[in-house]
């Protein structure tokens, strides 16, 4: 299966003050991992995230990009402006960018070429509604959302991709899917790539569980063989909490 990667996303937290020292503590905390461990910062951070990070085994990440290269996107970052501060990995199509920033699967393509353009990990963020769930169709939705997250994409760079599955309904709710409902769908994603790309290429893809994902549920979760990781929201806030899911993927 894909490389177990065990990534952070902050969202619309920590400020760059504490963001270095922050970033120590997980390095700390996570020391001897036998996984690939990420923080994902709000660009405002990056900087001090990286510098925390330095000859650690920590790899930073960021929480979105623009499939330019430069010009008149006010507010917007480039791939090579997070290349430019060390940045390693960067989530594409999280749902909350989709449901608040018009994110659609046209621009996760346009995103995820752009990231493997430039040599950067897209950890690419595909899931259903909870209406969507209750009215059966979460493998039909989510095969959609793959194809035309891989658009264009060939076997060698798909390889480079990252996914993470994120059921809506368990983002920032407590609520999880249970272990078996997270395996179901990861083998499902693993068996729509297979058909897109082969089984050589699917099997090397790393694809993650992140919902909800805590320090009492990651060892369930992780423990699946569909499930190389997970994309972490609010327990990657707390380095305690953070270095119990890390130890978990083994």
């Amino acid at each position: 299966m894909g490389k177990y990667i065990i990534a952070g996303n902050w969202k619309m937290n920590k400020l760059p003050s504490e963001t270095c020292a922050f970033v120590k503590e997980v390095a700390e905390a996570t020391r001897g991992a036998q996984c690939e461990v990420v923080c994902c910062t709000p660009y405002v951070c990056l900087s001090e995230a990286v510098k925390g990070a330095e000859g650690t085994h920590v790899a930073i990440g960021a929480e979105n990009l623009h499939f330019e290269d430069k010009g008149a996107f006010t507010g917007e970052v480039s791939a090579d402006m997070l290349l430019d501060l060390g940045v390693k990995y960067v989530i594409i199509g999280h749902s909350e960018r989709r449901q608040y920033f018009a994110e659609t699967d046209e621009t996760v393509n346009l995103k995820i070429k752009k990231a493997l353009e430039k040599g950067l990990i897209p950890i690419v963020c595909v899931g259903e509604s909870l209406e969507q769930r209750e009215a059966g169709i979460t493998t039909d939705l989510i095969a959609i959302q793959i194809k035309k997250a891989f658009a264009g994409i060939n076997a060698a760079d798909a390889k480079n991709v990252v996914i993470a599955y994120e059921p809506i309904w368990a983002i920032g709710t407590g609520k999880t899917a249970t272990a078996e409902q997270a395996e179901e769908v990861c083998a499902a994603i693993r068996s729509m790539l297979a058909s897109l790309y082969g089984g050589e290429t699917a099997e090397a893809v790393t694809v993650q569980y992140g919902g909800s994902m805590n320090a009492s549920n990651a060892a369930e979760l992780l423990a699946k063989p569909n499930i190389d990781g997970g994309l972490i929201g609010g327990a990657s806030l707390k380095s305690a909490d953070f270095a119990k899911i890390v130890e978990a993927a083994k």
